[in-house]
């Protein structure tokens, strides 16, 4: 069994990673109990081969249980599971700003303590953890999409999982994004907008998809896209390319873009690809997305 421990230190983007793990396929729990792990990994063991693959996410909101985190990980020894430690950490500077930016509190400082503060003693308190680690990952100057990148190009397996593939719905006159590799343009199908029991809601509603893919130029373009897809990424795989984005506008970017993403993106998951949906228009990512 692949068991991944996920810690670190607090901002430094296990909440990402833990997302990322999930697009690979693993089996994720976030802000386990370390007294806990040992009987996770008993009834996963007990799963009967369907579990093969684990993240858990144990840190420093465990309080008081985070202390036990050593002898759990001695129980896990005892039960023959080769565990590997994926530690996070960044910057002092970068952890401050990325508090700040969030207008959250650091778990280690009450009230009056500041943010450096408790980055500072979260350190010292992980400093034996991270001697301990199989990979500490410095995210300091990587993107979320960095590290969703570089988890897969870890922890992906089979040559055809280290690719993440980001499927980017948007909106025409709010501009094309700027990293997209390809852009697949989706003005020409029929707009829910119009329709006026359908102008409120977005693609994610079942009754906005049922309208935009009642169409057959919808069918069509998802067949002809899925075709040219099934013969493109393999070739980005092979080449080693290991972030592909795709955009996909309509005017909006609210409903026929957010459809054909949504459908695109279960297309490639079902070839053995892992994806990540970003809905820019509506500030929405899907981790399974």
């Amino acid at each position: 069994m692949q068991f991944i421990l996920v810690t670190g230190l607090s901002g430094a983007g296990k909440s990402e990673a833990i997302h990322a793990f999930e697009d690979l396929g693993f089996f994720c729990v976030d802000n386990l109990p370390p007294a806990l792990i040992p009987k996770f990994a008993e009834l996963c063991l007990q799963s009967q081969g369907r579990i093969t693959r684990v993240a858990l996410v144990c840190d420093i909101r465990g309080g008081l249980f985070f202390q036990n985190l050593f002898e759990a990980l001695k129980e896990l020894e005892q039960l023959s599971i080769h565990y590997q430690i994926l530690f996070l950490e960044a910057s002092d500077d970068v952890l401050v700003r990325r508090f700040k930016e969030t207008r959250r509190r650091h778990p280690l400082v009450g009230e009056e303590g500041t943010v450096l503060e408790g980055i500072r003693k979260e350190r010292k308190v992980l400093d034996e953890l991270r001697g301990r680690a199989t990979v500490i990952l410095d995210t300091s100057h990587l993107t979320g999409r960095e590290l969703r990148s570089e988890i897969a190009e870890r922890y992906g397996g089979e040559p055809n999982r280290r690719m993440v593939t980001t499927l980017v719905s948007f909106g025409y006159k709010h501009g094309i994004p700027l990293d997209s590799d390809l852009v697949l343009d989706v003005r020409f199908l029929p707009n829910p907008h119009y329709v006026e029991s359908l102008k409120q809601l977005t693609g994610n509603d079942a009754r906005v998809e049922e309208y935009v893919l009642r169409w057959p130029a919808a069918q069509r373009f998802l067949q002809e896209a899925e075709r040219f897809l099934s013969f493109l990424v393999p070739h980005y795989v092979q080449e080693g390319k290991s972030h592909l984005v795709v955009g996909v506008g309509c005017t909006g970017g609210q409903h026929r873009s957010v459809v054909i993403a949504n459908r695109l993106a279960d297309f490639l998951r079902s070839q053995g690809y892992p994806v990540v949906v970003e809905h820019r228009e509506l500030s929405e990512t899907q981790g399974k997305e």
